[in-house]
């Protein structure tokens, strides 16, 4: 097909978006490199996402832009092999399992704690705030923490367990202010260094350790933005793992990512660029995966306060990039633009959501109040 023909068709489609290509607005694209329609149409989102890497186009504002296209699902509207691959391999294979459940940790929690100390804030918490009555990312993440604290009705004394610690700041927020000791497990060599280091002189261990293989019980057990890495095929497994390490009157917390399709269908560009072997859960899933082993007490939606948690990261992330860029280059910079502004408008558009689900092995006596 030629040229002019991937254009015209590619200004149909965007103009369902309301999206004009080389138009005035700042969600109008600018195209430097007419390369791109037949990259993007024959590696849809893939293609679309490396030629914004490789300065193909441009656009004044990408999250604007990205949370029209997303919206109006155009995204589905291009049927491609790396689309297809990558559904069929997150179905068909287990790719979190065994040396595959390091991957995540190598290639993206490793890339650099410089990179995350500039851009996650004060707290080195990287996942969704809690923006209910903050105004300020730090205080989102500070009561995002309180929440799941209170959730969990920790109690001085209590010995908790954080799977997926990330840099030990949860851990660290629930021995300060709730008296609680703990462990937590990453995959990741960089974050357990630096928990470590955070949590020193804390009744608090930081095991470079697969979930699976925690094998002590506990007063209560967590995880926050670590489900997302678990996969499809490993839930139940999950859910086995918490209900084995948990005692039988504790609470257990499971903070995620969710949507609202079905299953098995990753980001080809995020899978390449961002978190390999990723994979965001349906609630059909969820809800099959702990059947018999947990009473729901409670299933929080808060995904809208993930856009500007996002937004919050962008800001940070831009305002540190003069330093960042003598360890970053420029594709790079593009690289993590499109990941925050595309996960922003998917959040904005409300096509998946954060889910907190507070979980109990045998249903709270008297029934559970939640704390909000």
């Amino acid at each position: 097909m030629s040229q002019a023909r991937l254009c015209s068709r590619a200004q149909q489609l965007l103009a369902i978006a309301d999206v004009h290509i080389n138009g005035q607005r700042p969600t109008d694209p600018i195209v430097h490199d007419d390369r791109l329609y037949a990259r993007t149409f024959a590696h849809g989102s893939l293609g679309f996402g490396e030629a914004y890497m490789d300065g193909w186009w441009d656009v004044a504002d990408l999250t604007g832009m990205l949370t029209r296209v997303i919206g109006a699902h155009i995204d589905d509207r291009l049927h491609n092999l790396d689309t297809l691959i990558s559904h069929l391999r997150a179905r068909w294979l287990n790719l979190q399992r065994g040396r595959h459940a390091w991957d995540i940790g190598k290639r993206h929690y490793d890339t650099g704690n410089d990179l995350f100390e500039a851009m996650l804030g004060k707290r080195m918490v990287y996942s969704c705030g809690y923006w209910a009555q903050a105004d300020n990312l730090d205080d989102a993440q500070a009561a995002k923490l309180d929440l799941i604290c209170r959730k969990l009705r920790l109690k001085p004394g209590m010995r908790v367990l954080d799977i997926g610690c990330g840099w030990g700041e949860a851990l660290k927020f629930a021995a300060e202010r709730y008296g609680a000791s703990g462990v937590g497990v990453t995959v990741s060599k960089e974050q357990a260094a630096w928990a470590q280091n955070l949590c020193r002189g804390l009744p608090i261990e930081i095991r470079l350790q697969d979930y699976r293989e925690v094998k002590e019980t506990f007063d209560a057990a967590y995880s926050i933005g670590m489900f997302e890495h678990v996969g499809g095929r490993n839930y139940r497994t999950y859910f086995e793992t918490v209900h084995r390490c948990l005692k039988p009157e504790g609470l257990s917390l499971l903070h995620t990512i969710g949507n609202n399709d079905s299953p098995s269908k990753p980001d080809p560009w995020i899978e390449k660029y961002i978190f390999p072997n990723s994979m965001i859960p349906a609630a059909s899933q969820v809800a099959t995966a702990l059947e018999g082993l947990f009473v729901v007490e409670d299933w929080h939606n808060f995904g809208t306060d993930y856009d500007r948690t996002l937004c919050a990261w962008k800001q940070n992330f831009d305002a540190a990039w003069p330093r960042l860029a003598a360890h970053y280059d420029e594709r790079f910079k593009r690289m993590w633009h499109f990941y925050l502004c595309t996960s922003a408008a998917v959040f904005r558009t409300r096509r998946d959501q954060l889910w907190q689900l507070t979980l109990s092995p045998n249903g709270v006596p008297g029934g559970y109040r939640v704390p909000r």
